[in-house]
């Protein structure tokens, strides 16, 4: 085995994403000590039972001192608290990342409460299931994913290359990109979709007509997939629409637009702008399954044959 790329690790966070982390890097050998922090003393017993650190804390300033990476794995919302937590036992040279789906406001909750002899760099591992806690996580959850590394005008280039080796030694493919740019393409691809998936649960689930079991009963394949989008913890998505809410606003203004220019296409029998639109459509879903970010197996591969 050749030695560690981070003598210690600290993973603030041991939900589904700090669990991957754990047994990944756990797995591939990439830290000498890895410790895990977090406030939920029910996460820390699951944590030690599950053996995914070789320390844990309740606090994260404790977990932080003499750690080479640390990432923090909370909601973004959370990010303030956990910069000034930390802040004061970062060890000098330390690279400080995360995981979150939104990068410039963890940018500017983070940056200010930071000394100035660490290195910020965000990042955003774009893999995750809707479930969570310490239990969920597995590690291969990154294997041929794609991490979003988003450095600041000013991060320090060895910094941000020893991330970037650090989540493609995970599996993950590596883009960088700025984050204003990173939150405006996670508004189409990620945040909308689900915003758009608890409203459609929603609305059935509130629909007079049309009781609750018979929404569960007859579900089809579509209705399935949205409720499993849906099922995702509501505190991390809480905050994922309140610090990307420009991104988020603009995506859905024109997103309300095509949707009322497809009414008026069905209201008016346009079959062949409703045939182009599907066909469209249906060559990106192709086009996802050619590159290896899904599977063409019945159900998307998530039901046994």
């Amino acid at each position: 085995m050749t030695d560690p790329q981070f003598g210690r690790v600290a993973i603030i966070g041991i939900g589904l994403i700090g669990s991957s982390l754990a047994r990944a890097v756990r797995a591939r050998g990439l830290a000498g000590h890895i410790a895990i922090a977090d406030r939920s003393p029910d996460h820390l017993e699951r944590a030690e039972a599950l053996g995914l650190g070789d320390s844990l804390h309740a606090g994260a300033d404790a977990a932080v001192k003499d750690a080479d990476l640390v990432i923090s794995c909370v909601p973004v919302g959370a990010s303030e608290e956990v910069a000034k937590l930390i802040s004061r036992d970062l060890k000098p040279g330390a690279i400080v990342s995360d995981v979150g789906s939104v990068k410039g406001s963890v940018i500017r909750q983070m940056q200010p409460h930071l000394p100035a002899n660490v290195h910020l760099v965000p990042a955003h591992p774009v893999a995750g299931t809707e479930f969570s806690g310490p239990d969920a996580g597995f590690a291969e959850l990154f294997e041929n994913r794609w991490c979003i590394v988003t450095p600041l005008e000013d991060s320090d280039p060895a910094a941000v290359e020893a991330l970037v080796r650090f989540w493609r030694a995970l599996g993950s493919n590596v883009e960088t990109m700025g984050a204003d740019h990173h939150d405006l393409v996670l508004a189409i691809t990620s945040h909308v979709p689900h915003l758009i998936a608890y409203n459609i649960v929603g609305t059935a689930a509130d629909l007079e007509t049309v009781t609750q079991s018979e929404v569960m009963k007859f579900s089809a394949g579509g209705f399935r997939d949205f409720t499993r989008i849906a099922a995702s913890d509501p505190t991390m998505w809480r905050d994922v629409f309140l610090h990307n809410r420009e991104a988020v606003i603009e995506v859905l203004g024109r997103f309300t637009e095509d949707l009322i220019a497809l009414q008026r296409q069905i209201r008016w029998g346009e079959a062949d702008k409703l045939y182009d639109l599907f066909s469209r459509t249906r060559a990106i879903r192709r086009g996802i399954i050619g590159i290896g970010q899904e599977t063409p197996a019945p159900d998307f591969g998530r039901r046994k044959p």
